[in-house]
């Protein structure tokens, strides 16, 4: 169970929701090169998209994240979110995050689901490598790994 209060404020879940579910998240962000909106000839990895595997805490594959974001159970519901928050991760680590959930699709364990956490991160950070014109279009798959925490409103 996660401790709300001992996480960094910015990525709290609102009080009046309960954890409903737990996930380990396991796999890969893609980054690509890119010319920096408003900087012309300037360049960085821009973030494209995720893909991973989410298991329960006995290693079992219960779901998988993408890009959406879009977490989806093996029942077929699914659930899409908007970023609300990060706080930084120690040091070579994507940043905490919360996202506040869209309704959800399919009936299953995604129904109802309000907010997600993405916690304990673990690598994923754009690639400390060149990125100018010669790089332009090139992508770089990164792996990472993160708990995923999904909560429903009280009753």
């Amino acid at each position: 169970m996660v401790k709300n209060a001992e996480l960094p404020e910015a990525v709290r879940v609102p009080a009046g929701h309960t954890q409903s579910m737990f996930t380990v998240g396991s796999g890969e962000l893609t980054y690509e090169c890119r010319e920096k909106k408003d900087m012309a000839g300037a360049f960085e990895w821009a973030f494209v998209g995720p893909v991973a595997t989410l298991s329960d805490a006995k290693g079992t594959v219960v779901g998988k994240y993408y890009a959406g974001p879009t977490w989806e159970s093996n029942d077929g519901s699914k659930v899409t979110g908007k970023q609300v928050a990060v706080s930084p991760a120690a040091a070579g680590n994507i940043p905490l995050q919360l996202v506040k959930a869209n309704p959800a699709s399919g009936a299953g364990v995604m129904q109802g689901v309000s907010f997600i956490q993405r916690l304990n991160t673990v690598g994923g950070v754009a690639p400390a490598l060149p990125c100018g014109a010669e790089q332009k279009g090139s992508k770089k798959v990164v792996g990472y790994k993160a708990d995923y925490a999904f909560y429903k409103p009280a009753m």
